[in-house]
């Protein structure tokens, strides 16, 4: 789908601002024109309605979900997958994903490798 493989896990990565956005909503585009059903789990809160619009993204049929926490993420990128319903599903951006204990933490505690462990479960 888009040049990508079916079925797969791809990661996108590189600098900020380098276009991996923008590469994950351009193939969301390709695959709704081809009557793919597509996901957005938006970590980062910041999915640009007009800018996808512009890209050729068809917001009224994408699934998008805005979750607080990367458990929460987690949780709704693994119920889609397993439904087998989607064709494409973008988290953006895994280093978005904050884990609760994190979030609900005071501010200065230490609690190492916990994103780390978030991601072990994925």
């Amino acid at each position: 789908i888009g040049g990508l493989p079916k079925g797969r896990i791809v990661e996108i990565y590189g600098p900020e601002s380098s276009g991996k956005t923008t590469l994950a909503l351009q193939t969301i585009a390709e695959a709704q024109k081809k009557g793919g059903i597509c996901a957005f789990v938006d970590a980062e809160h910041a999915l640009d309605p007009v800018y996808a619009r512009k890209l050729g993204v068809d917001l009224q049929n994408l699934l998008i979900s805005q979750p607080d926490t990367g458990e929460q993420a987690l949780e709704i990128t693994d119920t889609l997958v397993r439904s087998g319903a989607v064709d494409i599903l973008v988290v953006d951006s895994v280093a978005a994903l904050t884990p609760r204990a994190e979030i609900e933490g005071e501010m200065g505690d230490s609690l190492p490798g916990l994103q780390a462990r978030l991601m072990s479960q994925a």
